[in-house]
């Protein structure tokens, strides 16, 4: 029997603090950590939830899986990773299924009546890269992309689907995206040159630096995070 959503994902789902929700805004934490996390991290950087009057804020937890930067031990991340930076290798396998997987997640936010231009996907290091194979890939019509400190390799299949797009006038989601200059965990090149050959194949969007910032939630992405929500996914 298929396991159902929840199931898998166990989400973490914060409600409209106003009553009636027009939209939903979908968020992966990054690697071996959980939903739970990210949410205080941005509880702890806001001084208060991530909460907007008319939108749903959804944390998905990854299922545990082997990790090859860990020896194979079951660790509970998006998809595999044996490599990092640019030129490593997309595990194509892993990045597919879980795509597949969160697909059935966006599908249920769509058949409870939220149209999928007012869905954000984002979703902070590790998060960020599905959330750009999400958006890019499957669900172009989403409201936008978030991504928080992280990066696509070069040979991503993210880039091969835009490459196969129909014209540059091709339906794609505004893209936010963070990286810290002192990132000591993904290179700030590595996000630059991301967002760079991203909007050289259609993309519109913003790049911010974050200076004197390491891979950590802080309050100054936090709170401009929460701007670019409001100003995507307006009541």
């Amino acid at each position: 029997m298929t396991e159902s959503v929840a199931e898998v994902f166990s989400p973490i789902i914060i409600p409209p603090t106003g009553g009636k929700c027009t939209a939903s805004v979908i968020l992966l934490h990054g690697s071996k950590i959980s939903g739970e996390d990210l949410r205080q991290s941005f509880k702890t950087s806001l001084g208060e939830e991530l909460a907007f009057p008319h939108i749903r804020v959804v944390y998905p937890n990854a299922p545990p899986r082997p990790y090859s930067k860990e020896k194979g031990e079951l660790r509970r991340v998006w998809f595999d990773r044996p490599t990092s930076g640019l030129e490593g290798n997309e595990d194509t396998q892993s990045v597919d299924a879980i795509v597949t997987k969160l697909g059935r997640l966006i599908d249920e936010e769509v058949k409870s009546g939220i149209p999928l231009d007012r869905i954000v996907i984002g979703g902070f290091s590790m998060g960020g890269t599905v959330a750009m194979h999400l958006g890019y890939r499957v669900y172009p019509q989403v409201a936008g992309v978030l991504v928080m400190g992280n990066f696509l390799y070069n040979d991503s299949s993210v880039y091969k689907a835009l490459e196969n797009k129909d014209g540059k006038d091709a339906r794609l989601p505004p893209l936010q995206m963070y990286h810290a200059e002192q990132d000591e965990k993904v290179a700030f090149n590595s996000g630059k040159v991301t967002f760079n050959r991203l909007t050289s194949l259609g993309v519109k969007g913003q790049f911010i630096a974050l200076p004197n910032e390491g891979h950590a939630m802080n309050p100054t992405m936090a709170k401009s995070v929460r701007d670019w929500i409001v100003c995507v996914l307006p009541e």
